[in-house]
């Protein structure tokens, strides 16, 4: 089997997770990760994994604390065929050309525009359309999940029109102690929000309206949905519609799963790394479908959501996996995916992940 190698520039909340599961893929080798940082987070990175500076301007300032390095980004790029790019909001487009240069397939996240790269991705939708593109654009977490589950009922011809609230966290965890949202809720300034519009340059007939707005919490998006379907449909043909579709999970308030700390209190119990959830949650007991509407309540743990895509996305622009269902399935698997958190697991627990220069 061919092996990709991977290098990932920006070692953050997404960079991370895409490291260690980019260590999980049997057909993927990670090069090494390149930051900025001179802090605890890459100190901790070089503990286990090969690291690049950025910038000659960080090459220094690491070399400065103490930190390891193996060069910089240019040096990590020679050795890629593929760079996933996972830099705060716009710097990502700013490095283009220097991707485009190096010959290097690129992997953006969902804070760069769709017109960076032209094209748009979630692997159930559009796998297809990325297979030997020279890069893409892996939508925000908040659109991935609105395509995961509108895009199972219009898949299953069910969908007709959607209108959704979405409640978002008001920052990441880590970074809390700087500011964010304290005892209110602010509403996005425009309706709709951007997840909608966005959500269509990936599934571009989707007739969707979003309104968002920031709560005063720091952990995981929270979607109400009610929804037109195409006919007057019963529950049953709804659920089915959402569990033939892979990276969504069902929790239930009869479990005691009644908020959205409980279901990251799970995610801990399960042994998730970092507690994360790459699923979309949705409470089952909660779907209600009367004649032609249906209203749904998903949780979407901003921090993971987009992993399993980027790694889908990684194989796609390099073709060697074709099949976007062989490309979910393997996917899925190593990372140790669920369609029910409470029910018996289908797969033994992944193997932990070991630092690059271990894997040959």
């Amino acid at each position: 089997m061919h092996t990709i190698r991977v290098g990932v520039n920006g070692y953050g909340v997404i960079g991370k997770r895409v490291a260690d599961a980019i260590l999980l893929q049997p057909d993927m080798h990670l090069v090494g990760v390149a930051d900025i940082a001179d802090d605890w987070r890459i100190k901790a990175a070089a503990n286990r994994l090969p690291v690049f500076a950025s910038t000659a301007d960080a090459r220094q300032t690491m070399e400065d604390a103490g930190v390891a390095h193996r060069g910089t980004l240019d040096d990590l790029l020679a050795q890629c065929d593929v760079i996933v790019d996972t830099t705060p909001k716009h710097v990502a487009a700013a490095n283009m050309e220097r991707y485009r240069a190096a010959g290097v397939k690129t992997v953006l996240q969902g804070g760069e525009s769709h017109a960076t790269t032209g094209h748009s991705f979630v692997a159930q939708a559009n796998y297809a359309t990325a297979v030997g593109r020279d890069s893409t654009r892996v939508v925000s977490c908040n659109t991935t999940a609105i395509v995961r589950v509108l895009g199972a009922l219009d898949a299953a011809g069910l969908l007709r029109r959607a209108r959704g609230v979405l409640i978002r966290r008001a920052t990441d965890p880590w970074e809390s102690h700087l500011g964010g949202v304290m005892n209110t809720v602010v509403p996005e300034p425009t309706i709709p929000s951007h997840q909608g519009p966005d959500a269509r340059t990936v599934l571009a007939d989707l007739d969707v309206v979003t309104i968002a707005a920031k709560g005063a919490h720091t952990q995981t998006h929270n979607h109400y949905w009610t929804l037109q379907l195409t006919r007057d449909a019963t529950r049953d043909e709804v659920l089915g519609a959402l569990r033939a579709a892979p990276r969504l999970a069902f929790i239930r308030m009869s479990d005691g799963l009644v908020a959205l700390n409980s279901t990251i209190e799970l995610m801990r119990d399960l042994g998730r790394p970092r507690g994360d959830m790459w699923e979309v949650a949705v409470w089952e007991d909660l779907i209600t479908v009367a004649g032609d509407e249906a209203y749904l309540v998903c949780q979407v743990y901003n921090e993971a959501i987009v992993v399993p895509e980027t790694i889908d996305a990684i194989r796609a622009l390099t073709g060697i996996v074709t099949d976007a269902a062989t490309s979910i399935r393997l996917t899925d698997e190593t990372l140790g995916m669920r369609q029910d958190f409470l029910a018996p697991a289908q797969h033994e627990a992944p193997p932990t992940p070991r630092p690059a220069a271990a894997r040959g």
